[in-house]
């Protein structure tokens, strides 16, 4: 019983180490590495809150160490991502800009964790971490493509957009995880990235997470259809 009641916590620390990974692969100069384990991270996080509430084992010891995982998975690691491949070339005012991303993004987070529980169930106050360091990490994965200043531009507004006071929905109705777009926009990033012949380039971790997170859709699908079915 223990174990079980354990199990959200290990997603959670999952997504943590994922976050320190990225970091790690970000400063050797693999990017596209650090970008792949930050949407990693995004499927654990998208995973251990609903994994609680299967197994019953919603926590206050939980609930914060996704906040701790959060900002270092989609706060820090994003932000030394985007200093390595961008800002760097602005010499420390570039490591200072790069910084404001993680104290926003804790901001938020903070402002999250005392909001009530009846407004998060349908939008939240502010573009939330996850979804701001992911962005910035697909950003990043399609570099070649995308000119810096857009990505400059991206990056500023997603410091401001997590602490302003526009409502973002929640999509929590969607029978899906509440990251699902973004991790299937992943999905046709990898399918991409494969077609174009780089896959050696990149962890052998994202071809046991992508259809492990796969099967967990199909999953959640299924149950939420058959659960509709059944009030019918």
């Amino acid at each position: 019983m223990r174990f079980t009641k354990s199990i959200p916590n290990m997603f959670t620390l999952g997504n943590l180490f994922c976050g320190f990974l990225s970091i790690g692969f970000a400063a050797e100069g693999e990017y596209n590495n650090a970008a792949i384990l930050i949407l990693i991270g995004m499927m654990l996080d998208s995973m251990d809150g609903r994994l609680a509430r299967m197994l019953k084992a919603d926590s206050s010891l939980g609930k914060e160490l996704d906040s701790l995982a959060d900002i270092v998975t989609f706060g820090v690691a994003p932000s030394f991502l985007v200093y390595y491949t961008y800002l760097n070339q602005l010499g420390k005012l570039g490591i200072m800009v790069a910084g404001l991303f993680p104290l926003f993004g804790a901001y938020r987070l903070a402002r999250f964790n005392i909001s009530s529980t009846k407004s998060s169930l349908n939008y939240f106050i502010g573009v939330p971490i996850t979804a701001a360091g992911g962005i910035l990490a697909l950003l990043t994965l399609f570099g070649n493509f995308i000119p810096n200043v857009i990505t400059t531009v991206v990056f500023t507004g997603l410091c401001f957009l997590m602490v302003s006071r526009i409502r973002i929905p929640s999509f929590k109705e969607i029978p899906l995880p509440k990251y699902g777009t973004i991790v299937t926009l992943f999905i046709g990033c990898l399918l991409f990235v494969i077609y174009k012949g780089t896959y050696k380039q990149f962890p052998y971790l994202i071809y046991i997470a992508t259809p492990l997170y796969i099967a967990y859709l199909a999953y959640r699908f299924v149950k939420k259809k058959n659960s509709k079915e059944e009030l019918e």
